[in-house]
């Protein structure tokens, strides 16, 4: 690649360019072959085309995800072109990186359904009219199988079996499906069919990522390089977040959802929390380091600013204030929450529910605080579900409404049942 001939201004414009794009990057592969992409994106005037794909396994985006939406923000913010894959064919597959075991196939309906969502949580973040999104079934659900063979011949299987998810598995006699040797080459195709210059990534897609340059090259493309980010801890402080564990915040919950999440994470998860899920700047980040060092803190403080500065980022400005007063008043001050939603009377009849024997079972699921009469009788039985503050371990119960009640599922979940 030819080093390009720029004025005093454009090479600033490429040292200040470096400098964003790099700040919370774990790897930037290779170093030298990026920066005179850079170069000759500004020599040219050709934005960059950055890349990263979705697969819609599940229908919400987390904060893990908004890792490497917010570096492509930074991208798009820039100039260059960001391009988001959404995965229709890849989906169904499943991204083996860092499975133990094959992931269970989903529908193609399924993963349309799933996609829709994407597509609009996206934009709480990315500019829309500068965004390109495609489907990678747009050359998938016409390629001939004469295509698939040739594809399959750009990678050997020495090469695939290097990877630690899939060397792990066959040492532990786990087996490995023939489709999934598939993904990594269709992940690395569609950086063909985009011509990707950039592919950004968490770090344990790194083999995926280091394939598409394989791929393209395959092609007759110039590789494109790669840009790997860390990968953010669940709620759990354990694993990574992950909408199949549990242990995620998405981007479309309610303020106060989004704010009890964020109370819930262990203390040593709050920096990190800062420095790859919100945008503060660099000076803040420091003295947020500096505030959990200090030992007269209490780190409860800082993670409630944590709280405020998530909800703002995802719903109107000023609903993290509003989440965290009304958090306090529920935990601290030991009140439920002044906002909750409420059933009278009418409200119960139309629900098909008797004010005069309320099946508690019926009540939470009809009302949409759980999902099924199995989750409501799980949750009563754990005793995680409350009438006027006492807790009920009865899946049987049964009550008359008088007067107001108020029902607490969980941390979070409230209602209000009144007689008139």
């Amino acid at each position: 690649m030819n080093d390009e001939k720029l004025s005093a201004q454009q090479s600033k414009e490429v040292e200040h360019q470096l400098t964003l794009i790099s700040r919370g990057v774990v790897d930037l592969l290779p170093a030298e072959e990026f920066t005179a992409k850079l170069r000759r994106s500004l020599a040219e005037n050709r934005p960059l085309r950055v890349k990263q794909g979705f697969d819609p396994t599940a229908p919400d985006i987390h904060l893990g995800h908004t890792v490497g939406i917010r570096k492509l923000k930074q991208f798009q913010d820039l100039g260059h072109q960001v391009v988001l894959i959404i995965g229709d064919y890849t989906g169904m597959i499943g991204d083996p990186s860092g499975r133990s075991a094959c992931r269970p196939q989903l529908e193609y309906d399924q993963i349309m359904k799933n996609a829709e969502t994407y597509e609009k949580q996206f934009f709480k973040i990315l500019d829309r009219s500068k965004t390109e999104v495609r489907h990678n079934g747009e050359w998938y659900q016409n390629m001939e199988f004469l295509e698939i063979m040739r594809l399959a011949t750009r990678f050997t299987v020495a090469r695939l079996l290097e990877r630690d998810d899939f060397a792990t598995r066959m040492q532990k006699q786990v087996p490995i499906s023939l489709h999934e040797l598939f993904y990594p080459l269709m992940q690395g195709y569609d950086s063909v069919a985009i011509k990707a210059d950039v592919e950004i990534g968490a770090t344990e897609q790194t083999f995926n990522l280091l394939a598409g340059r394989t791929i393209q090259e395959a092609y007759g493309l110039e590789a494109q390089c790669i840009l790997t980010l860390p990968i953010l801890t669940g709620l759990d402080g354990k694993q990574r977040m992950s909408k199949s564990l549990g242990n995620y915040i998405g981007v479309n919950e309610p303020p106060g959802e989004i704010f009890g999440k964020v109370m819930s994470i262990p203390d040593n998860l709050i920096y990190e929390y800062f420095e790859l899920a919100t945008e503060e700047p660099v000076e803040r980040l420091a003295a947020v380091k500096a505030a959990l060092e200090d030992s007269s803190r209490n780190p409860m403080d800082i993670k409630k600013e944590l709280g405020v500065v998530l909800v703002d980022m995802y719903h109107q400005q000023g609903s993290g204030e509003q989440a965290r007063k009304a958090f306090e008043r529920q935990f601290s001050e030991r009140k439920p929450p002044a906002e909750m939603p409420d059933v009278n009377p009418d409200g119960l009849s139309q629900l098909g529910l008797d004010r005069n024997r309320i099946y508690l079972v019926h009540l939470l699921t009809r009302t949409g605080l759980t999902s099924s009469n199995g989750e409501a009788r799980k949750l009563i039985t754990a005793g995680a579900v409350s009438l006027d503050g006492e807790k009920v371990t009865d899946p049987n119960h049964e009550f008359k409404l008088s007067g107001e009640v108020i029902l607490k599922v969980g941390k979070r979940r409230f209602l209000r049942l009144k007689s008139s």
